[in-house]
């Protein structure tokens, strides 16, 4: 059986853990708090980052959009994240980038929040890329029930975790409000049992990050 080391709020590890339960594929769930100096992340991904899929052999798959990857390539056969229409499949990739740009800007943002002597600048400047991210987001979703064809695939998963992601750590950012029609969307990803599994939970940092 696989085993995926995760953190509860992590939008990464959480695009892991709906494609895993949409294709019917068991693995150990392992959570952990990366920042802290328990964690034993570094032991197989070099760079110390989660989500980390370990592998029936004991190696490693790391970065979410390479175990998605992998995980797209392994087990095609079991309900497939991407079309077979190339046009279709490199769209969905890029909808995964913005998604995932997003986050990693709200993070350089959180992180900056934690320093005694602030940039508003960097904070500024981070915070432009999550707003150009949600517009974009948006726009891609507008009255659709799911971003790439007709059905429920990579892009989805990836712009749900998202905005998850963001309903549980900076619920005061007005994304709902800015685009309602996202937010209908996301009430109905809401509704599927692998995002109803997955809610993320925020977790306390014990060791100094900054």
């Amino acid at each position: 059986m696989f085993k995926l080391i995760s953190a509860t709020p992590s939008p990464y590890a959480r695009k892991v853990r709906i494609v895993l339960a949409e294709k019917g594929i068991p693995f150990e769930l392992i959570t952990e708090v990366p920042w802290d100096n328990t964690t034993k992340t570094p032991q197989h991904n070099p760079l110390e980052k989660l989500p980390v899929l370990i592998l029936e052999d004991g190696s490693s798959v790391y970065e979410s959009h390479y175990i998605l990857e992998y995980i797209e390539a392994k087990f095609l056969g079991k309900h497939p994240m991407l079309s077979d229409d190339i046009d279709e499949r490199l769209f969905a990739k890029k909808v995964e980038v913005v998604a995932d740009g997003v986050c990693d800007a709200f993070v350089l943002c959180f992180f900056e929040k934690q320093r005694a002597q602030q940039s508003e600048e960097w904070k500024a400047r981070q915070m432009r890329k999550v707003d150009g991210g949600f517009r974009a987001l948006a726009e891609w979703v507008g009255e659709r029930d799911y971003i790439v064809g007709d059905k429920f695939g990579l892009a989805d998963v990836a712009t749900g975790s998202v905005c998850g992601y963001f309903d549980v750590r900076c619920p005061e950012y007005p994304w709902r409000s800015y685009y309602p029609n996202l937010a209908k969307y996301m009430d109905k990803l809401n509704n599927r049992k692998s995002f109803k599994d997955t809610v993320p939970v925020p977790q306390k940092i014990s060791d100094k990050i900054v």
